[in-house]
């Protein structure tokens, strides 16, 4: 690993680590998204507990944090298992985030963000594919489960050289959400738009 590559992979991580949920909810004078809601400070639950534009500004910083670090790293010519790498470290930085006691959220924005400069066919075919499952479910964790799980399909299909990056990051937000697939499982996971406060 070059020493670009590592310092890319330290910024990712810096920079994920940026609340976004938790900063708009401030600035709108909202509960802390990590007490309240669903106690995890993503778009979704800041839309529970602020409504649309809050919610809005959360999801487009979240995705930012993703973009901005794989998009710099591209251009400075890291292979693609670099880039995964500068993108997972995003998105550990957003889950985990050293500015806010490691509490922070599921990781999906972000990973949609790192995903992004592959190419925008490939990121509306992801918002695609999260949008109708949200809409038809009304379930936002089982629409960022089936996106993550296909993917690396698509990926393949755009661009396979990318592949195994993009198939490291939905491993990564899989993962995050296993106390929402058992929830899922057991029926009493909250939909989209209903307040659990």
């Amino acid at each position: 690993m070059t020493a670009t590559a590592l310092l890319m992979i330290i910024l990712a991580y810096l920079l994920g680590s940026v609340s976004s949920a938790v900063l708009i909810c401030r600035v709108f004078r909202l509960p802390d998204p990590r007490t309240a809601g669903s106690n995890n400070p993503g778009a979704t639950n800041v839309m529970r507990i602020g409504g649309k534009l809050p919610a809005v500004l959360v999801l487009l910083c979240d995705m930012a944090k993703g973009t901005i670090p794989v998009w710099s790293a591209y251009y400075l010519d890291l292979d693609p298992v670099m880039l995964g790498l500068i993108g997972i470290s995003a998105c550990i930085g957003h889950i985990y985030p050293i500015f806010f006691h490691f509490k922070g959220g599921k990781g999906v924005a972000t990973a949609v963000g790192a995903i992004a400069p592959i190419g925008f066919d490939l990121t509306g075919l992801l918002m695609g594919t999260w949008l109708i499952t949200a809409v038809v479910s009304r379930y936002s964790s089982l629409a960022a489960l089936v996106t993550a799980l296909v993917a690396p399909l698509y990926t393949w299909m755009i661009k396979p050289q990318y592949t195994l990056p993009v198939a490291m990051l939905c491993c990564l937000i899989i993962w995050r959400h296993q106390d929402n697939i058992k929830r899922l499982f057991s029926g009493e996971e909250p939909k989209v738009g209903s307040k659990k406060l």
